[in-house]
């Protein structure tokens, strides 16, 4: 391993952190957790709510919640990660935590947009077989009280 590798992490509101240093990254996506290292190949790929760790030069840890995102590496030591939510902190256990809420809400706020979804699907459906039927409401009929549907002077 040689160099270092310079990590930025940014929301849509503000760079959580700015082209720090550090030796080592562990991160996580859909195929599991992985690491990347100094002169690690360029790569792309989506994260899953989790927490990112990396080490400092001087051997210290740092943790980041994500909820989701995108991590880039670039030219074999930038790397970048764009994501919605970051919250950084000391204490893995409360990150942990919050990762378990992050991922609880998607999974409440996906539920929803499938009954969402199936509601207008089933509307959508009630509505053609009217319309096949001849039952469904005449949208383009004029006013009752008017020969042309337009409105007297």
């Amino acid at each position: 391993m040689t160099g270092l590798l310079t990590l930025t992490i940014a929301t849509p509101s503000a760079r959580i952190v700015d082209r720090s240093e550090v030796q080592a990254l562990r991160a996580e996506d859909d195929s599991g957790s992985f690491g990347i290292l100094p002169r690690h190949a360029d790569f792309l790929t989506v994260l899953v709510p989790s927490v990112l760790r990396w080490k400092l030069p001087a051997g210290d840890m740092r943790y980041c919640a994500v909820d989701s995102g995108v991590l880039t590496v670039r030219g074999g030591r930038e790397v970048a990660v764009a994501c919605r939510q970051a919250l950084l902190g000391d204490d893995l256990e409360a990150l942990h935590a919050q990762v378990l809420a992050m991922r609880s809400e998607r999974i409440e706020s996906d539920r929803e947009r499938k009954v969402d979804q199936t509601r207008l699907h089933a509307r959508a459906v009630r509505a053609m077989m009217q319309l096949m039927r001849g039952t469904a409401p005449d949208f383009a009929a004029a006013p009752k009280g008017s020969d042309d549907g337009i409105p007297a002077k």
